[in-house]
């Protein structure tokens, strides 16, 4: 079968699916983690693939940017594909001093002023929660590997430019975000929805405290760290 979005056959497609926004990290995952890989999709350059790791099968798949992207590749995977957990791996900006430049944040719930869930399916909360058993093997996993995490609520804004009076001291005061990134609230939703795990990991890529950055390059290829956690997860399922 396929969809709109994604050429793949049913069966190409492993239960535990990573997600970074860019389909090009999707790519250097692919490429520089996995055995045995096979594309499965290249539908609107949204790069997909499957392979081995530690001999265990995963998969990775681009996801976009924004809300309305993750959600419409993350519903198909999980209710057309028979996907049970995605793990978002993405980047974010701080909104805090103590979390800082490359350090690896596993969100512990995810607010938003979006629409997406109201819309969607009539949720009316702005806080959204991942998958607790998703987040505790991905905590075992990071140990394993002495990777530290910071745990954190994330902000899951719909907008990347924003200028409404509001600001991100603002967020951070208010809702206790550490942390801002577009996609995870949408996640959290749909897992919700069809009964299905969801996480999120990100690699602080910028800080709006300090007005540090990381470069697109360095996005694309070197946050290994979040992307060893998350594929430790392919050894258990």
């Amino acid at each position: 079968m396929s969809t709109p979005h994604n050429q793949a056959e049913k069966h190409q497609i492993a239960k535990t699916v990573l997600m970074p926004g860019d389909p090009l990290r999707a790519k250097f995952i692919a490429e520089t983690f996995l055995e045995n890989v096979e594309q499965f999709n290249e539908v609107r350059n949204m790069f997909g693939y499957t392979g081995t790791y530690k001999g265990h099968r995963i998969s990775v798949m681009g996801s976009g940017m924004g809300m309305p992207s993750i959600g419409i590749y993350s519903y198909e995977l999980f209710a057309m594909y028979d996907v049970e957990n995605i793990i978002r791996i993405g980047s974010a900006g701080s909104y805090s001093k103590d979390v800082n430049l490359y350090e690896v944040v596993l969100a512990d719930s995810a607010w938003s002023e979006s629409s997406f869930a109201k819309t969607a399916f009539g949720y009316d909360e702005d806080v959204l929660l991942p998958s607790a058993e998703l987040n505790q093997k991905l905590k075992d996993a990071a140990q394993r590997l002495d990777i530290p995490l910071v745990e954190g609520r994330i902000h899951s804004s719909d907008v990347f430019y924003r200028d409404s009076g509001v600001s991100f001291e603002d967020i951070f005061k208010d809702t206790g975000s550490v942390a801002v990134e577009m996609e995870s609230f949408a996640l959290f939703a749909n897992a919700r929805k069809l009964n299905k795990h969801a996480a999120c990991l990100v690699t602080i890529s910028d800080s709006l405290v300090t007005h540090e950055v990381t470069t697109a390059q360095e996005r694309q290829n070197s946050f290994t760290k979040m992307m060893q956690v998350a594929l430790e997860l392919a050894i258990e399922d």
